[in-house]
């Protein structure tokens, strides 16, 4: 009698007190730990104004509309030693973006080579496949980075020996120079014609995919695609006079002048990331490969159909769905890794804004947040942008 007499106080003082609710408790908690992290930030933002208002630095991105002092190697966009620090943040993006692009790209098809060659029948290919993975990988990028840099390039010839290319191309110590094409008046319809033609393909690879999901039949849109897109500017160039002429690097005194140079910092630091990036970009595929049944393949083999053709129409495109969220992860790590180009002097964004420009300006936590927001952007635009695509491929739309 007594128990149930203090069972039902109990619960009755559970019932009236909010405090005796687990819901309301963990609001409580919650609420009390933002207070004590924002009490934190407090503390830490005042305290770093503290410093710097006692060693008379400024506060504020007023510096970036100030004069760098400072010349870049490569820039993509004009820029000079009389430039602001603001340009020389673009001119540092701009490389970085350059170099995380063309990485991308070259490692994602040399990983898909690799990887598929792993499973090669063949005992010689899937051997060597094998032993580049395992090398590779298991190297240390920035060890890689020296490598390609002082034991390749840094090994190359001086200018008046270099290795003459096809289509007027050198190679040497100080870079690969390449012609250089000069658009002439009347190119802007050239430029016209291949957006017209960019916008006419999207179009009819959105119509392409409609038709096939009514009525089941194929379009051919990679031949359509093609034929527009190098029919049409082609069309437009020949009708509008040839609007293009090309400057051929020549030697004069002790280097090239003219055409276009690719650093050998860049190649260096392209050549890296992309083999780096590579070697765990075919483990991916191949496990993506791997992961799809092999009655598809049999299946794919019972319609009659060729290797090759199995592998693109049947294996590839089941494989995607495991291949490009871990895909994902690999070009985010290549983005940030092209911040070891300081080791090689090459001018990316981190060598140039947060090493240069924080030097010389000492605005250390203005150019570490900005620093920090850039890759933060980048990755999240990388991961939306694979997220969409990642739907794009799915087997099942959601």
């Amino acid at each position: 009698m007594t128990t149930t007499s203090r069972g039902s106080f109990e619960d009755g003082t559970a019932s009236r007190s909010p405090l005796y609710r687990p819901e309301v408790r963990q609001v409580i908690y919650q609420v009390l730990l933002l207070l004590a992290l924002g009490y934190l930030v407090y503390w830490v933002v005042n305290n770093v104004a503290d410093n710097l208002r006692r060693q008379n630095i400024a506060s504020g991105f007023d510096f970036l509309n100030r004069t760098s002092g400072f010349d870049v190697s490569q820039t993509l966009i004009p820029y000079s030693n009389t430039s602001t620090y603001g340009r020389a943040f673009w001119v540092g993006l701009l490389n970085t973006l350059l170099v995380a692009g063309l990485g991308i790209v070259f490692a994602t098809v040399l990983g898909f080579v690799i990887g598929i060659a792993r499973l090669s029948s063949n005992w010689l290919v899937a051997r060597l496949a094998g032993a580049y993975v395992e090398i590779v990988r298991n190297l240390p990028l920035l060890l890689q980075l020296f490598f390609w840099y002082f034991a390749v390039l840094k090994t190359l010839p001086s200018p008046r020996q270099s290795y003459v290319l096809p289509g007027g191309a050198f190679f040497n110590v100080r870079g690969l120079y390449l012609p250089m094409p000069v658009p002439e008046m009347g190119f802007s319809r050239v430029a016209a014609a291949f957006w017209a033609a960019l916008i006419l393909s999207i179009g009819i690879g959105w119509w392409a995919r409609r038709r096939q999901r009514v009525t089941g039949q194929r379009f051919r849109v990679l031949r359509t695609v093609l034929v527009l897109v190098v029919g049409m500017p082609l069309f437009a160039y020949f009708t509008s006079g040839q609007p293009l002429s090309w400057s051929y690097p020549e030697l004069r005194g002790f280097n090239f002048q003219g055409g276009i140079v690719v650093l050998p910092e860049l190649l260096a630091l392209l050549f890296g990331l992309s083999f780096y990036t590579a070697s765990f970009i075919a483990e991916i595929v191949r496990a993506g490969i791997l992961g799809v049944p092999k009655g598809q393949t049999e299946a794919a083999q019972a319609l009659g159909l060729t290797n090759r053709q199995s592998l693109r129409l049947v294996i590839v495109p089941q494989a995607a769905r495991i291949i490009i969220p871990p895909l994902t992860s690999q070009y985010l790590n290549l983005t940030k890794n092209s911040s070891l180009a300081v080791a090689i002097g090459y001018p990316d964004f981190v060598n140039v804004f947060t090493g240069t420009v924080l030097n010389q300006t000492g605005q250390a936590i203005e150019v570490i947040l900005v620093t920090m927001a850039v890759f933060l952007l980048l990755s999240l635009l990388t991961s939306i942008f694979m997220n969409w695509f990642n739907r794009r491929m799915a087997l099942v739309e959601r």
